[in-house]
């Protein structure tokens, strides 16, 4: 799927050239690491894992590696890049001893891996001055347990309301700010069963804030409660507009591949998307005229979500010391700053995004306004077993096969019977 590719590109990309944060000596665990570079003056080598990237992040990538050699001369850094089944690599290899110094976590795998203990805790390596409070707090909270803090997000996107100019001006209509208008400019957006108003993607992923809208949990103590009368009254008026109102579509139904397609080829007016449509829209659809803004609020209450990746320590690391280092570059706010100033991520420090005027920007601007109220795409350990049911059964309902009650009861109920068996 398309949209999956574009999803990727959001955690491929590493920030550049950073404020250099000399690591501090925090005991004798790390005095001691060898190969420490800040007590050596042979060159160390570490290694930074992640996963394959367009043309354009990797040779951004490379370059930030460069200059942070170039500051850091006794240090060198090798870049590996794991191409298929990243998590699935990872995990024999930290298990086995064999994994990488410093390496990519999404937000939605940390919380199963940290509890396995091979992710190194990093609060006694930060100073003052590398601002942990400058993070939006909703993204490094998705790197935290129990008190500590295990890494620090590189980039992020949430999801705004992107809509079509022209399809709005024609139809004599105003941007929706609420659910309740969402649904009914999407009737006066709607032309018969080619251009619909709204693009939907139902998933989870895209939908978690929804369901949570009024009052219920997705996931609670750590098992599915997507079932619940809650969820339920969440999600249904989404259903309904797909299948009551008629005034939204899937992209497989006008054969689209993702959203951004269906909305770039004006099959939809509106779709919820993230900061990947963006450059992918200029690019493929040139001459489209649209614009974003803030997903509008359902029963008065903001949401969306957030998608992020982190840079994380390999708790086995022989060389913490100079893998410190390279996090705190990498996720620095110069370095930030030049990584995002090429609009790949955003940036996940408060301070980076208002220097490079993001916050006020006329296609991102809505995107980082989501940022401190977004539902991170990371809820428990359980959340890979929880979603992947929940997508298997609410598809059945969204395509009117069952109630969207009984679809989510026996999604539930498989849910935790898989985690139950895991424990």
């Amino acid at each position: 799927m398309k949209m999956k590719k574009w999803l990727a590109a959001l955690g491929t990309v590493s920030f550049l050239v950073g404020s250099v944060l000399t690591g501090c000596s925090n005991g004798d665990e790390k005095d001691s690491a060898s190969g420490d570079a800040t007590n050596s003056d042979q060159p160390v080598e570490i290694t930074l894992a992640g996963w394959g990237s367009s043309p354009e992040e990797s040779e951004l990538l490379k370059q930030v590696l460069q200059d942070f050699e170039t500051s850091h001369p006794t240090i060198k850094v090798k870049h590996e890049v794991i191409a298929d089944q990243y998590m699935d690599v990872m995990k024999t290899r930290l298990i086995g001893g064999e994994g990488p110094d410093v390496f990519y976590l999404d937000a939605f795998e940390a919380p199963g891996l940290i509890e396995t203990g091979v992710v190194e805790p990093l609060d006694s390596y930060v100073t003052d001055e590398f601002d942990t409070d400058d993070f939006e707090k909703p993204l490094i909270e998705a790197f935290q347990m129990d008190g500590k803090t295990y890494g620090f997000p590189k980039g992020y996107s949430t999801l705004a309301l992107f809509y079509n100019k022209k399809m709005f001006a024609d139809a004599g209509v105003e941007v929706p700010k609420t659910w309740a208008e969402l649904q009914d400019v999407s009737k006066k957006l709607t032309q018969g069963n080619q251009v619909f108003g709204f693009g939907q993607n139902p998933e989870l992923a895209r939908l978690q804030f929804i369901a949570e809208s009024r009052g219920g949990d997705v996931v609670k103590d750590g098992k599915a409660n997507f079932a619940s009368e809650g969820v339920v009254a969440g999600l249904q008026p989404y259903v309904d507009q797909h299948l009551v109102d008629k005034t939204a579509a899937q992209p497989n139904e006008v054969g689209a591949g993702w959203t951004g397609e269906m909305f770039g080829q004006g099959k939809a007016a509106m779709v919820i998307e993230g900061n990947w449509a963006i450059p992918y829209l200029q690019s493929t659809f040139r001459d489209i005229d649209f614009g974003t803004t803030e997903v509008p609020t359902i029963d008065g209450k903001q949401g969306t979500m957030a998608f992020t990746v982190g840079y994380v320590m390999n708790a086995a690391s022989e060389k913490k010391e100079a893998a410190w280092e390279l996090i705190s570059y990498l996720t620095g706010k110069e370095g930030m700053k030049t990584w995002t100033s090429k609009g790949f991520e955003l940036p996940s420090r408060q301070s980076v995004a208002a220097e490079l005027g993001y916050d006020k920007d006329e296609l991102r601007g809505a995107l980082v306004k989501g940022a401190p109220y977004a539902t991170v795409w990371s809820d428990g350990k359980n959340l890979p077993v929880i979603f992947t049911n929940f997508n298997n059964q609410f598809v059945s309902a969204y395509l009117g096969d069952r109630p969207l009650k009984d679809a989510l009861k026996e999604a539930q109920d498989q849910a935790n019977k898989e985690i139950e068996a895991q424990q």
